[in-house]
């Protein structure tokens, strides 16, 4: 989602890794209304493998939310690493999310893992399912129709999402959310 703030908690190549190859396509401002193109990780090192990162993790949610305070929340994804040694990611989240009020969504999925990182994109997705759209706050001034649609599953990586939500409308559709690519936490929540 454009408008969260997504940390790799695990060592620097890790999150280089895993932002480096992202093209998705989005609309805003970076750095204000979206987050996507930015590489936010805890740089775990040695120390943190030996004594655990936890209190390093909640040091950066609190940093980036004074950094960024526009943003719509913070995802944090686990590292192989992080997943060795047992750092609690999910209490660390919710700590924080009452913490702050924001949505924090940790994602226990230690280097994407499986075959071509597919059950932890099934890990993400879960957890989206779980902590995005059960989030009801949103739907309260949202009035639905027969219509309605979301494009799951395309990164819009090219603007090619950007392509389908146009013929989508066009043949009468109503597009809420674009995900992953370009959209929002209030769009999918709704």
């Amino acid at each position: 989602m454009k408008d969260m703030i997504h940390i790799s908690h695990g060592p620097i190549g890790c999150g280089q890794y895993s932002r480096a190859g992202r093209r998705n396509y989005y609309v805003g401002v970076t750095g204000v209304d979206t987050f996507v193109t930015m590489n936010f990780t805890t740089d775990y090192n040695e120390k943190d493998i030996v004594f655990g990162g936890d209190k390093k993790l909640k040091a950066a949610l609190a940093e980036l939310d004074s950094l960024f305070p526009l943003n719509n929340g913070i995802t944090v994804q686990s590292e192989c690493p992080v997943g060795l040694i047992g750092d609690d990611i999910q209490a660390v989240a919710r700590a924080y999310k009452k913490e702050s009020g924001k949505p924090v969504v940790a994602v226990s999925c230690e280097g994407f893992r499986g075959v071509s990182q597919s059950l932890g994109h099934h890990i993400a997705n879960d957890m989206l399912r779980d902590e995005v759209l059960s989030d009801t706050s949103y739907r309260k001034d949202f009035e639905s129709t027969p219509y309605d649609v979301v494009i799951i599953g395309d990164y819009n990586i090219g603007g090619d999402a950007w392509s389908s939500r146009i013929l989508l409308e066009e043949i009468g559709l109503r597009v809420i959310a674009q995900w992953s690519g370009d959209a929002t936490y209030k769009e999918l929540a709704i």
